[in-house]
């Protein structure tokens, strides 16, 4: 078998003992019973007892080991390629998922579900697949997404998040080449970038930065705020099936 990554995992026998160092994957394989480890950041489900193993940039390898895990489930983008090779020297075989699309979500949990574990497809894979599979349709709105301030990061190009929001219907402006020329996927903007009149809309999620209604609204004077999900906005997982009426929230 291989990851998203193409490298080789061996598993000669279905995992039995799993450890999640990403919250999208946690929530999706929580149902499993298999989970035995989770990083601080991995609040859904709420209910979740594992043991916790710090957060996606700095796991604790050496608690993760001692927790023998048959599989870990990691991220391209949300964890470290030092940690991944690290466990990996240690014996540990590690699934590495790269996803920057809705369409590449659901085909790599489906993989992960199908080929890692081998168990069958959740019925609520199954329920997002059959949401998310048309094509995107026509903008009805010009947006930002901010993900920090002080200074302000938004989502830029080849982004998850910036694939779900193509795909509910709004433009994401920092995908442009224009608000964007490096092609970059978190690019550094000023307040006015984001605060002007060809903005139909600015998305403030909870996370990775907490905005709040104390919390970023109050910077703008001439564009729309909405504060939504970071959950909805940013993860893939269950959350999709919620996800796909955030808009209309």
């Amino acid at each position: 078998m291989r990851d998203d990554l193409d490298h080789p995992v061996d598993l000669p026998d279905p995992p039995r003992r799993l450890v999640s160092l990403v919250p999208s994957l946690t929530e999706a394989v929580a149902g499993t019973g298999l989970l035995v480890g989770a990083t601080d950041w991995c609040t859904h489900p709420a209910d979740l007892e594992v043991t916790r193993v710090r957060g996606t940039k700095n796991p604790n390898v050496k608690a993760i080991v001692d927790l023998r895990p048959d599989l870990v489930l990691a991220n391209k983008e949300e964890n470290r390629e030092l940690d991944v090779r690290r466990l990996r020297e240690a014996g540990v075989p590690v699934w590495v998922t790269d996803i920057e699309t809705v369409p590449q979500s659901l085909r790599s949990l489906e993989r992960i579900f199908t080929e890692a574990l081998r168990r069958d497809v959740p019925a609520w894979l199954v329920e997002a697949d059959r949401s998310w599979s048309g094509p995107i349709p026509p903008p009805v709105a010009r947006v930002a997404v901010p993900i920090w301030r002080d200074p302000w990061m938004v989502v830029g190009s080849h982004t998850f998040t910036g694939d779900l929001v193509a795909r509910l219907g709004l433009h994401n402006v920092f995908a442009d080449p224009e608000h964007n020329p490096g092609g970059e996927r978190y690019p550094h903007v000023d307040l006015a970038e984001l605060d002007r009149d060809d903005v139909d809309l600015v998305l403030l999620p909870d996370e990775p930065y907490v905005f709040t209604a104390e919390d970023g609204p109050e910077a703008f004077t001439r564009t729309p705020v909405r504060l939504v999900s970071g959950r909805l906005l940013t993860w893939y997982g269950p959350s999709l099936i919620e996800a796909r009426e955030l808009v209309l929230r």
